[in-house]
């Protein structure tokens, strides 16, 4: 192993440049389900790369021996800076390749195949081997949590029928509850509300053991109105409700395609949203005026609608 440097000075990536013998498929196998499981990404035809991190020098050093031990060459090279591929752009085509994974996972978590409980227990591995080479944090790793959370002790939900008799009447002037820092399925929904639901809506913040007695939970784990089936929140409110208005029916479907990233929709405007929430959450905004600034949001996309959905 490689002997660490006084330097404090350390560049951020790892390079594995390696050539193989000829005579070796079962070692070019080998080498490249090990780089698969590390999260490596290919750098053309230089080599493998990955973050500079003692873990991630282990494993390519680990890998370096094993060729050259084979006849191959190998070399783990410290990489500055690549000339056509920014930093940031590295870090998104990590992110890009981890989201991905997540989403391969969500799919096969909302299919039946996933209730067996041995299979649920492979996807929970899974899961955790994606998490340990999501380096740089993709988005979608919360959404399959929540997923595996809801399906490993599944909470009472509103029934078909329970939402089919909702009136909007016992729905005035109320108090809703939903989880701090509101990304995109919240604000929608919030903006949902008090639009079409509850024009008095007041809106405070908890976490699910503390919830104000007499609010209505949106978008909480636990009770209220929440993800139903393959449906955001959002979506759940507009048919508990009997919503119809067509430029909420296209809102839902622009909110559940960044909120669930499952392309149902192939609809891109609501990551615009998300990205947009991002930045103000970023600036230390409050959850009410996150809220605010959401709600404002929506509805210039709800009005952005008015002459494409006619």
């Amino acid at each position: 192993m490689p002997i660490a440097r006084k330097n404090a000075f350390v560049s951020p990536w790892l390079l594995l440049a390696f050539s193989l013998p000829r005579k070796g498929a079962s070692l070019r196998v080998s080498v490249w389900r090990k780089l698969q499981r590390y999260g490596s990404l290919p750098l053309g035809n230089s080599g493998y790369l990955l973050p500079n991190r003692p873990g991630n020098r282990e494993k390519f050093e680990w890998l370096a021996t094993t060729i050259r031990g084979s006849n191959g060459e190998a070399s783990v090279l410290e990489v500055q800076a690549i000339d056509n591929c920014s930093g940031p752009q590295l870090m998104k085509r990590f992110s890009d390749a981890r989201s991905q994974d997540y989403r391969t996972l969500l799919k096969v978590l909302r299919s039946d195949g996933a209730r067996s409980p041995g299979h649920f227990a492979r996807l929970r591995q899974r899961f955790q081997d994606v998490v340990s080479i999501d380096f740089f944090g993709s988005q979608l790793r919360e959404q399959v949590e929540k997923t595996l959370a809801a399906m490993q002790d599944p909470k009472p939900q509103l029934t078909t029928a329970e939402t089919g008799k909702i009136s909007r009447s016992t729905y005035r002037s109320r108090k809703w509850v939903t989880r701090s820092r509101p990304g995109v399925d919240r604000i929608m929904s919030a903006w949902l509300i008090r639009k079409f639901i509850d024009p008095k809506a007041r809106f405070v913040f908890a976490n699910e053991n503390d919830k104000p007695s007499g609010a209505v939970p949106f978008d909480m784990y636990e009770g209220g109105f929440g993800h139903r089936g393959e449906d955001c929140t959002f979506e759940t409110l507009t048919k508990a409700f009997r919503i119809r208005d067509k430029r909420v029916i296209v809102m839902g479907q622009i909110v559940h395609d960044a909120d669930l990233f499952d392309e149902k929709f192939s609809r891109k405007e609501g990551f615009g949203v998300d990205e947009v929430m991002k930045g103000w959450a970023r600036q230390g905004l409050s959850d009410e005026e996150l809220l605010k600034r959401g709600m404002q949001l929506a509805e210039g996309l709800y009005q952005s609608l008015q002459e494409t959905e006619k």
